[in-house]
């Protein structure tokens, strides 16, 4: 048996203020810190051999506190782009609120929570590249990544958590669960959660519970 946790970094300071975030480094509110504390004490009695998480400090800094709160130390993390947050191109940094009255309600769910239909790609001060990712494209970089070290640290029979970001997670959720492009639209994974799942030897899921 094996176990896999997946926590969402606790609230952003832009996640408060309702923006489009993406790539951009945000801090954690004074929220998202206590959302990840009460995650670590959630976690506590639970047996952790390796860790990950992206470059971005909002959830590195979720995984410290975890850690601090489970009383947990020593533990390898790797940290890796691949499972950084889906990038928002030209709304990174937009009030949501703001962006669904210029473009529509039904443009701003689409770009947010279709599987294959990425944002507005212009360049922009929040996004010089002129990039955008939709969740299908975040899928193509997480799941390599997640099937290569994380499955395999399951399949020798190692705990793991993943301290990650909505989408990055979502793509993780929906190979995991086989959802389907349709079931993954209604998929939302909330900040500082813990969701935990048993494996058997062979990498089926035998129990799935949040904390």
């Amino acid at each position: 048996m094996s176990l896999l946790i997946l926590i969402r970094h606790g609230e952003s300071r832009w996640n408060l203020e309702n923006r489009f975030t993406g790539w951009i480094d945000v801090e954690l509110s004074e929220k998202g810190k206590k959302e990840a504390a009460e995650a670590g004490k959630k976690i506590k009695d639970l047996k952790i051999d390796k860790a990950y998480t992206s470059v971005l400090k909002r959830a590195i800094k979720t995984l410290d506190i975890v850690f601090q709160n489970a009383g947990k130390s020593g533990i390898p993390i790797a940290r890796d782009k691949a499972l950084n947050e889906r990038h928002y191109g030209a709304l990174q940094g937009l009030n949501k609120a703001e962006t669904a009255k210029k473009y529509g309600e039904e443009q701003v769910h689409i770009w947010r929570r279709s599987y294959d239909v990425p944002p507005p790609t212009e360049k922009t001060q929040m996004n010089p590249e002129g990039i955008s990712e939709s969740l299908k494209d975040t899928a193509a970089r997480t799941l390599p990544y997640f099937r290569k070290h994380v499955l395999e640290d399951l399949k020798n029979g190692k705990n793991v958590i993943i301290a990650a970001h909505g989408n990055s997670l979502r793509s993780i959720v929906m190979e995991l669960e086989k959802l389907s492009k349709e079931q993954v639209l209604e998929l939302n994974i909330p900040t500082g959660i813990p969701i935990v799942y048993e494996f058997d030897k062979n990498l089926r899921i035998v129990s799935k519970k949040t904390l």
